[in-house]
């Protein structure tokens, strides 16, 4: 039992593939729709550093799924104290916003 369930796990790893960041289509993406106006990779600017926001998330089944929707929905953000507009990602391209959302959780 315990050698058909190690060949089914191995099996498994095999057909499904990790997947694969293009670290330039994110950033491309990322400028393209001003993120970096207000993130960045590693330091606070105005809203949270990726590096920050993976910590947040890291661990947390629905992590893909809450980030993905704050990235492509508009939605309101407190800054100093002041309700601002957050803007979506300038896509609706699923692949391009899966991938932007990977590159973030893996600051």
């Amino acid at each position: 039992m315990k050698n058909r369930l190690a060949g089914l796990v191995c099996c498994l790893t095999i057909a499904v593939p990790a997947y694969a960041i293009d670290d330039d289509a994110a950033m491309k993406l990322l400028e393209d729709s001003k993120c970096i106006k207000c993130h960045s990779v590693d330091k606070k600017k105005d809203g949270p550093s990726f590096k920050e926001t993976a910590a947040k998330y890291r661990g947390k089944a629905d992590a893909e799924a809450k980030l993905t929707k704050h990235v492509t929905v508009p939605s309101k953000v407190k800054i100093d104290g002041v309700e601002e507009d957050h803007g979506a990602a300038k896509t609706r391209d699923p692949e391009k916003v899966r991938n932007l959302v990977q590159w973030i959780l893996s600051r």
